[in-house]
């Protein structure tokens, strides 16, 4: 039986549907494995996706999660493709679900995994789940949580953080169960107002008179991690079924340092024995996690502004996993962290850091680049994630085999990428994608297109610190 524990005190012990449904641990620290599971890449070989997945979450969860898996991911097509691009260079396409980016791998299972635990649990009430977005995560989340069963979902974005494509398709979306608000505030202070939100007691109560509980749905939330595990190893079963790699090499991977969720799955992959070489993250505004790696001291204060994903949640989960499980030093470097900006770490964990984890800096203009030369010379298509990824690989010379990690189709980046290919930039979002179908012949979403003619119907703008205010008199009919 596998048993989660807090980041910042050991002596929490709850089981897996607790830690899904809670989200955060009591104390504010994040739950974790107190032991990674046996799973082995060799007992999947003959799967496909889905029951990869499967797999996984059943190695970390003891609660019923029978056949959530193949209901959302056991469609025809495979919605993590390994596509070469050269020798000893793949591109692990995580984009193929409904909101086009790979937040839905993260987030798909997650609804009917709260359902499952609760079930478990014998709990009635219904689920409230506040989550604040600057990116794709948002839409992926109203996408999962679409009329799911006792579930509300309530999302809040920084008001001039977004762009055109994602506040279109937020603020039309029309669901019963999903509420969209504007925040007037940068994405930082957004974050930690939600945070904030989720352990007051007063809102707690309030809401608890009501039957209903708060959750989270965010990169934080256990259930968001565990599947991504299964990309990991469905990339790796990928290239040895394919005969790029034979059982036991041991490969690369790189992802954008924006897929900070995915990285922390990376990591226990990778100590749970899948044959990883190294976890290279790609920044480019964002270097304080390869300064980290590079130094140990990891400073908020040198931060560029980066505005498109939450960070620091999966950051204490390496920090708690480089401590080897050290909960109260955890704890006294995330209450550092919050006063001065700032924690560094021993020799020891350092090494332990630079054992799994490695890091490079790809500007816009590498991006912009690899785009065009990927295009040009092998025919595909890749986004800027995926493009200043890739030119990180580039840097590391594909002495392993590597998988790149593609987190966001090329349509969710269609003006830079159609600047990368040298195109004229059509001031209509719609024509854009349009000409950017003509000369690539890549198919563009339709949904994305639709989002820019769809009502906007949800135009709430509020303060961040109405938040509070906003959840009590939205959802509290007492």
């Amino acid at each position: 039986m596998i048993n989660y524990t807090s980041t910042r005190d050991a002596e929490v012990v709850v089981d897996g549907a607790t830690a899904v449904l809670n989200g955060f641990a009591p104390d504010g620290g994040l739950y974790v494995p107190r032991e990674l599971p046996a799973l082995s890449y060799t007992d999947m070989l003959d799967l496909d996706f889905a029951a990869r997945v499967n797999k996984t979450l059943k190695a970390f969860f003891d609660f019923d999660v029978s056949g959530i898996a193949k209901q959302v991911f056991g469609g025809e097509d495979d919605p993590a493709p390994t596509v070469k691009v050269d020798d000893n260079a793949f591109v692990s396409e995580l984009w193929h679900g409904k909101s086009h980016s790979s937040k839905d791998i993260a987030l798909a299972l997650l609804p009917e995994l709260i359902n499952r635990a609760k079930a478990q649990k014998n709990i009635t009430s219904t689920t409230l789940i506040p989550i604040a977005t600057a990116g794709d995560i948002g839409k992926a989340a109203a996408l999962a949580f679409d009329k799911a069963d006792g579930t509300q979902l309530c999302v809040f974005y920084p008001q001039n953080e977004l762009n055109d494509l994602q506040l279109a398709e937020l603020r039309s979306l029309d669901q019963s169960n999903v509420t969209v608000v504007g925040v007037s505030s940068d994405y930082d202070e957004l974050q930690a107002a939600i945070k904030g939100a989720l352990t007051d007691k007063r809102l707690n109560a309030a809401l608890g008179e009501n039957n209903i509980v708060l959750s989270s749905a965010n990169s934080v939330n256990i259930g968001t991690v565990v599947p991504q595990i299964a990309y990991y190893f469905s990339a790796y079963c990928d290239l040895v079924n394919s005969g790029e790699i034979a059982a036991g090499d041991k490969i690369d991977f790189v992802m954008p340092v924006g897929n900070f969720g995915g990285m922390i799955a990376g990591y226990y992959a990778a100590k749970m024995g899948l044959p990883i070489n190294k976890l290279a993250i790609a920044a480019t505004n964002f270097t304080a996690l390869i300064d980290f790696i590079n130094s140990g001291a990891y400073d908020i204060n040198s931060m560029s502004r980066r505005p498109d994903a939450p960070l620091l949640g999966n950051l204490e989960r390496l920090i708690f996993g480089i401590s080897g499980g050290n909960a109260r030093l955890t704890a006294e470097r995330m209450d550092e962290l919050k006063s001065s900006g700032r924690f560094s770490v021993t020799e020891d964990e350092i090494h332990e850091l630079r054992n799994i984890l490695a890091g490079g800096i790809a500007e816009m203009d590498d991006a912009l680049d690899v785009i065009a030369d990927l295009f040009d010379e092998y025919g595909y298509l890749a986004n800027t994630h995926t493009a200043a990824a890739y030119a990180v690989a580039i840097e590391r010379d594909f002495v392993h085999p590597t998988v790149v990690l593609s987190i966001a189709s090329p349509y969710r980046s269609a003006k830079w990428v159609m600047t990368a290919l040298g195109e004229k930039i059509p001031s209509d979002s719609v024509r854009l994608m349009r000409q950017m179908e003509d000369v690539t012949a890549l198919d563009a979403p339709e949904d994305l297109i639709a989002a820019y003619s769809t009502k906007q119907i949800h135009n709430d703008v509020i303060p961040p610190q109405d938040i509070l205010k906003f959840l009590t008199e939205r959802y509290c009919k007492n």
